[in-house]
């Protein structure tokens, strides 16, 4: 699978005029990478998750799927929002398999082998997320954390191609989206999903991600690229405290305070004072 964002633009109508969101946007993401939007409030970045993933439509350009235009939501592209979409009459069992009703056409033909290996994908997705005692619950009788790890079920139980995660720990206190944050990871060594992230925290970013990319004010476009070092089995909680970590960091908050671009470099070179 490979997504390709070509000269996306989006404008929006509105008394004063048309308001630009976005403006020549492009972006490649491989295969299995997980990448990361970073950018000041209002920049776009949702717009352009939201456009990726159907739900919206360019006002020019193109995204593609694997060569494929993308018109409108689909079950190859799982999406998951800051303040979870749960249905509240069903148990959170039943939440996660109703992504498998919509994705039938991309599974294998009904049979009753082929239903027991869904029922099997279902529980080790829920055993993996830490959901399986819970899988009789009802979402109001979960955590806020609970309830986002629910969504991220449902949106993997149909293997989708693409992932969109629209600031998903965003509304969670401190610890619990550190929680969240570990899950992730997990999961992500588990199934490597193409993944593409939105988030105001960086330290989430550059946790997470292979990519980091720096949005500009709105308009919003693409500023900066950041490649991100760390191996897999390198990320945890404690390599926010890493020296190349805070390096990272720094450089990143940089591009978003527009500092000049010698004091950009500098950061990379080593030769700022440390933050204080």
């Amino acid at each position: 699978m490979k997504l390709v964002v070509r000269d996306v633009e989006k404008r929006f109508a509105s008394r004063q005029g048309d308001v630009a969101a976005l403006a020549r946007v492009d972006l490649d993401l491989a295969e299995r990478e997980f990448v990361s939007l970073v950018g000041p409030s209002g920049c776009g970045k949702s717009t352009l998750l939201h456009i990726i993933g159907g739900l919206e439509r360019a006002t020019a350009g193109k995204v593609l799927l694997d060569g494929e235009e993308v018109r409108s939501p689909g079950a190859e592209i799982g999406i998951v929002f800051q303040r979870q979409t749960l249905f509240p009459w069903l148990t959170i069992g039943k939440n996660v398999r109703f992504s498998l009703g919509l994705a039938r056409h991309r599974l294998d033909a009904a049979s009753a082998e082929e239903g027991q290996r869904r029922d099997t994908w279902v529980e080790n997705l829920l055993r993996a997320i830490g959901l399986w005692e819970f899988r009789d619950y009802h979402p109001n009788q979960l955590s806020g954390g609970m309830q986002q790890r629910a969504a991220i079920a449902r949106a993997l139980v149909a293997r989708p191609d693409l992932l969109l995660m629209d600031e998903p720990f965003g509304a969670l206190d401190a610890q619990t989206r550190e929680e969240m944050q570990e899950l992730l990871l997990h999961l992500n060594r588990l199934h490597r999903t193409t993944t593409l992230f939105v988030t105001h925290d960086i330290d989430e970013a550059l946790l997470l991600s292979d990519r980091v990319l720096v949005f500009s004010r709105r308009p919003g476009r693409i500023q900066r690229e950041i490649a991100v070092p760390f191996a897999a089995d390198a990320r945890s909680a404690e390599l926010k405290l890493d020296p190349a970590f805070i390096k990272l960091k720094r450089l990143v908050l940089a591009e978003l305070h527009h500092a000049p671009s010698a004091e950009r470099e500098s950061f990379l070179l080593g030769s700022s004072s440390p933050e204080r």
